[in-house]
């Protein structure tokens, strides 16, 4: 595979960026070898700098569920970008989108757009403080939720991939009122909540997708409800991967469960920069204009990004494409398993709706501790081998992959065959 562009680019980008990258995981520095630099993506696939195709199971983390430069979502970004950018004013698309998002959410009466996920969990960490008069927050290791200093500890994704066991520059007082549990293990809330009765809210990734795709057992995500309405502490779910992904609406109502405070991301902007959180009515009059807990943003409900995640969301809700990314998924799952057993290697496959990723393990994995166990050499032979047979996948074990709705029978035949040579590649 040429990648010439791709490493003239990276020498070129270090003078003036750190690392030449703008997100740490894009450095490919679990999987060693030169960064890709992608110039330009139609329907199921992105192409790199250098001409290669790929398939593209990235899927800018998430949000292009419908595929890359949709008819519909173009004509609704050049239409209001001929109007405005930004006018730091309301718009009536900030409505429209807000309507659609809450009735998709059982009880979210309201929600506010942000311009990022991070700003979205900042922002909910705060409102359950303020809503409760409360300080602690919970949270369990292994999810990450953005790089707000409060919950930058014990998270996934980026950290794990470069081995960093938090961030320097987050003073200790920063977290010191955050509580680390284990996901999948209740045990470790009850305690927490046992020994303080400060806590305002438990933040979790109801599917967990920043230490691979990691499912919660129905035990554990029903209980944990349970437990922190008995306590009243709120339940604050981050959905920023999840929302609009495995249904219309968010995994926790597949999981039997309502939120108190949901986050979103992604799939709500469209491919743009989007963040919102959004809970019922009572919780959301803190919010100022309406309450005392502020929160403000020049760029935020951004016209450009509500056009963006409009279109988007209609188109899904139109295409309703759940039940083919569940066969799709089932198809990629038995691909790699086969692979797997065909080479004499231990593998595992996490799925939940269209996200879902491999574990080169021996085990199932449930928590953070059992994801970090995994075998991440093989894991760079079988990525770098996907890479040279054109699918495109996250440059980490910890990331799920993603499916989007143009993705079709020959562009699954292609996946297929290239698991099957990457497998091989990976003994």
């Amino acid at each position: 595979m040429n990648n010439t562009k791709s490493k003239e680019l990276y020498k070129e980008g270090q003078k003036h960026m750190v690392g030449a990258v703008n997100s740490p995981v894009r450095a490919f520095n679990s999987v060693g070898g030169n960064p890709l630099f992608m110039e330009k993506a139609s329907g199921s696939k992105i192409y790199d700098v250098d001409g290669n195709e790929y398939i593209d199971l990235v899927l800018s983390y998430g949000p292009m569920v419908i595929g890359h430069g949709n008819t519909s979502v173009i004509n609704a970004v050049q239409n209001q970008v001929l109007k405005g950018f930004t006018f730091g004013a309301s718009t009536e698309n900030e409505i429209k989108l807000a309507e659609i998002v809450c009735n998709a959410f059982p009880g979210m009466d309201k929600v506010r757009f942000v311009n990022s996920g991070t700003e979205a969990i900042l922002s909910a960490i705060r409102l359950a403080r303020a809503f409760t008069n409360k300080n602690h927050i919970v949270k369990f290791a292994g999810c990450y939720h953005g790089h707000t200093d409060a919950l930058l500890v014990a998270a996934g994704s980026g950290l794990a991939t470069l081995s960093i066991p938090g961030s320097a520059g987050v003073p200790n007082d920063a977290v010191k009122n955050t509580l680390i549990a284990e996901y999948n293990d209740i045990e470790s809330v009850k305690k927490h909540i046992a020994e303080c009765t400060d806590i305002a809210a438990v933040f979790i990734e109801p599917i967990a997708g920043n230490m691979g795709t990691v499912v919660p057992s129905d035990s554990f995500i029903k209980e944990l409800r349970i437990i922190t309405k008995e306590a009243g502490i709120l339940l604050v779910t981050d959905e920023v991967m999840t929302g609009f992904r495995s249904k219309f609406g968010g995994a926790q109502e597949l999981l039997g469960i309502e939120a108190d405070i949901t986050c979103l991301g992604k799939v709500v902007g469209g491919g743009f920069p989007v963040g919102a959180y959004g809970a019922r009515e009572e919780i959301m009059q803190m919010v100022s204009p309406l309450g005392p807990m502020y929160q403000a943003g020049t760029l935020s409900g951004n016209p450009v990004a509500m056009a963006a995640g409009i279109s988007t969301l209609e188109e899904l809700r139109d295409q309703n494409p759940y039940d083919k990314f569940n066969a799709q998924a089932s198809i990629i799952e038995k691909a790699l398993l086969d692979a797997a057993t065909a080479n004499g290697i231990d593998l595992t496959v996490s799925r939940f709706g269209s996200m879902m990723n491999p574990f080169f393990t021996s085990k199932k994995v449930t928590n953070f501790n059992e994801a970090q166990e995994c075998d991440t050499a093989r894991f760079t032979k079988f990525f770098w081998g996907l890479i040279e047979n054109g699918v495109y996948i996250p440059p980490s074990q910890f990331e799920s992959w993603f499916l989007c709705s143009v993705i079709s029978d020959e562009d699954m035949e292609k996946i297929v065959s290239a698991i099957n040579k990457a497998m091989a590649l990976a003994k």
